[in-house]
């Protein structure tokens, strides 16, 4: 397999490690959010309740104090004061829906009676008299605040303010002209605020409302009704050791979330730190991809260590190859240095000058295939220690300029149909690449090389470079990328040119590949195309 190879991944659908860590912090945070929530729907609701039991004990009041006006006056005549703007009903039917919402903003205390300023009908009187045994009757059981207007909004029944008149408050002057109205005020309570008072505002308030009397369409009076709604916290705190349970249950919920995601992302890690133990004591072939990683991201990181621990090994399999290697290259020139040497030493003076001129001339040799040698390892350790930088390319450009050197060699390079394409690739690297190629099709006897793009993909182009010279047997095109391998050894070859144009390649993740060809050699050549990004 070769370096930078990457294992395959069955990608299962898997979670992101922020996404788990946001829901349980969201599932902590939304307990008292939620609870918030929770008194703030119930405490409306309770408000609702309330406006609702007002609706009830008014259109209750209101019929009795109907039937007192008609056994008042005769039938025939109309008390009170004719609404002319005021709609006909459609139907017997006239049910109040509650509107008390307390997301709305809250109105002040009730504004204080004033006196007033004109004076109560003699039947309204009487009627307000008769009428305050049923509102303290009315009282003792709701508990709620009760005031009898007249038509002009003065008190003529009720606990307090008689004769006083309520007619400046808005929800009285809506009711004056024939329309429920109700609202919420702020309140002073006359007993001390329970624990966490503060998260309801249910001791805080009070809900009014205005409920106009009418008959034949006769503003007859108003019932002004008050009370205080039921307090959720006073509730609460009057079953706090039920309170406490829910809490416990609740905190030993989220205990055991926290442990499951705690255990879900920690035993993971520690199956990840015991593969670094076994790479380090070069046990690399024995790492394999967390059969339950969880979470995206520790699969991820699974992957990657897998793959680390595969070109670990394969790297190590290189190095290994390229000591041996290496070793036998250079140890051949030096053992026929050594014995031409050990010749001169022994019988310098007994030795013809013909024989010492071919020993010297045979050290010379040994001595630049050495240099050379050098030369090209140095090259490619520059090639596998490449820093990549942000340089790009035009492809033509980089042939055009080779094409010119090569002409003069004997070797031309026919451009088929190339696009001008640009390429994420420094120019001097990809020059270096192409001049190895062509040197090895010099070194083959070819005169010619077809150069043609194969396959464009919207991030990346492929070469195919063919030449007419001898070709590369099958048997060795499995081995010409490995370093040190070459067939014209006796003539100087070194076999790093391919090894080095990998290299180049691979450090812009690119490609060379050799394909079955009937003549010559056959390159396809894999680029990255400028301004993408590999995935």
């Amino acid at each position: 397999m070769p370096i930078n190879a990457r294992l395959p991944f069955v990608r299962r659908r898997l979670f992101r490690l922020r996404n788990i860590l946001l829901i349980v912090t969201l599932m902590v945070l939304a307990l008292p959010l939620a609870s918030l929530y929770f008194f703030r729907i119930y405490e409306n609701e309770l408000v609702q309740q309330t406006e609702r039991e007002l609706i009830s004990q008014a259109a209750a009041l209101s019929a009795g104090f109907r039937l007192l006006i008609r056994n008042q006056t005769t039938k025939n005549s109309d008390f009170g004061r004719y609404l002319a703007n005021l709609p006909m009903p459609v139907s017997v039917y006239q049910p109040i829906i509650p509107t008390l919402n307390l997301i709305n903003p809250i109105k002040p205390r009730r504004p204080e009676a004033i006196a007033a300023n004109t004076s109560v009908d003699p039947i309204a009187q009487q009627i307000g008299i008769q009428f305050t045994p049923v509102m303290q009757d009315t009282l003792h059981v709701t508990l709620s605040g009760i005031r009898l207007l007249d038509i002009n909004g003065t008190v003529i029944a009720g606990r307090e303010e008689v004769g006083l008149s309520l007619a400046h408050i808005p929800e009285v002057k809506n009711a004056l002209k024939g329309y429920y109205a109700s609202v919420i005020r702020q309140r002073l309570s006359d007993q001390p605020p329970p624990p966490l008072y503060s998260i309801s505002r249910g001791t805080l308030i009070r809900v009014f409302i205005a409920f106009p009397i009418i008959e034949n369409q006769h503003l007859q009076g108003v019932l002004y009704l008050s009370r205080t709604p039921e307090n959720i916290i006073k509730h609460l705190y009057a079953v706090k050791e039920k309170v406490f349970l829910v809490s416990f249950v609740i905190l030993a919920l989220v205990a055991l979330l926290v442990a499951f995601v705690s255990s879900s992302i920690s035993r993971p890690i520690r199956e990840l730190i015991s593969q670094t133990h076994r790479i380090r004591q070069g046990k690399q072939k024995e790492i394999e991809p967390l059969k339950f990683p969880v979470t995206n991201e520790i699969a991820r990181l699974s992957e990657s260590f897998v793959n680390l621990s595969q070109e670990l090994n394969e790297r190590t399999d290189y190095l290994r190859r390229f000591a041996a290697h290496m070793s036998h290259e250079f140890k051949t020139p030096l053992t026929a240095m050594q014995g031409a040497l050990e010749l001169l030493h022994d019988h310098l003076d007994t030795m013809d000058k013909d024989r010492q001129k071919r020993f010297i001339d045979n050290l010379l040799a040994d001595t630049l295939r050495l240099r050379q040698l050098v030369n090209r390892l140095l090259e490619l350790a520059r090639a596998d220690a490449l820093e990549t930088t942000e340089k790009t390319c035009r492809l033509k450009t980089v042939l055009d300029d080779l094409q010119n050197r090569f002409s003069a060699r004997g070797l031309s390079l026919n451009l088929l149909h190339l696009p001008d394409v640009e390429l994420a690739i420094a120019p001097e690297v990809l020059s270096m690449a192409f001049h190895n190629l062509f040197e090895n099709s010099l070194q083959h006897q070819s005169n010619r090389v077809d150069i043609c793009s194969s396959l464009i993909h919207s991030d990346r182009i492929k070469l195919q470079l063919q030449d007419n010279g001898n070709g590369i047997s099958r048997a060795n095109r499995d081995k010409i990328f490995t370093p040190f391998f070459t067939t014209r050894r006796s003539a100087g070859g070194t076999g790093l040119g391919l090894a080095i144009t990998l290299s180049l390649l691979k450090a812009y993740q690119g490609g060379i590949e050799i394909l079955p060809s009937e003549q010559g050699a056959l390159f396809s050549i894999s680029l990255r195309l400028a301004n993408t990004s590999e995935s």
